[in-house]
């Protein structure tokens, strides 16, 4: 089975008020990570990036001066994903949509993608304790970001590709078959 893990850094929290600065991915193949087929781009943002989201992301307004619109990196990572399953953690409430009400905004056509948020892997395995949050997961698996920075979407990629690899396989070693429920998103068609 072919996944993209993925992460957005955005301007704030709401999908409908704010927008993209940064997106990252990563492909796995059958319980394998391929770091040398990655992703990333940080995006210009029509609104400037507020003082706090640049003290939480690293990501400054002079980082993104001649970065590509939302709308053409969009367009990048969906060449990038192609048909691949999307993983991303917190994603049902946070990058789906994001995504989606970024293509709206951007007049973008749509095209269905399968989608897993991974919390659902620390939820299967872990039930009620402790949270479910990137960190949580991080100190229960043992994961570091080795010195890659955490809430830039490149490090958070990164130790989320192998937590999602040590989930999965916890779970199951069958590695073409998800073993938890799969949803819907949408990319640039």
């Amino acid at each position: 089975m072919d996944l993209v893990v993925f992460d957005l850094e955005t301007t704030g929290l709401s999908p409908a008020y704010h927008e993209i600065i940064q997106i990252a991915g990563v492909r796995m193949r059958g319980g394998r990570i391929l770091a040398e087929e990655s992703f990333d781009t940080l995006v210009k943002p029509r609104q400037r990036i507020p003082s706090f989201i640049t003290s939480y992301t690293g990501i400054s307004n002079a980082h993104v001066e001649h970065a590509p619109d939302a709308a053409t990196a969009l367009q990048r990572f969906s060449q990038f994903a192609g048909e691949a399953l999307l993983v991303a953690h917190n994603g049902q409430r946070f990058d789906m949509p994001f995504i989606r009400e970024s293509c709206l905004r951007h007049a973008l056509p749509v095209r269905p993608v399968g989608f897993v948020d991974s919390m659902a892997f620390s939820r299967k395995l872990w039930g009620g304790r402790g949270g479910h949050g990137l960190d949580a997961v991080m100190s229960r698996l043992q994961l570091s970001l080795r010195g890659a920075r955490r809430h830039d979407a490149r490090g958070d990629v990164q130790v989320l590709a192998e937590a999602v690899r040590q989930m999965w396989g916890k779970l199951s070693t069958d590695y073409s078959a998800c073993p938890v429920p799969r949803g819907n998103g949408v990319l640039p068609g």
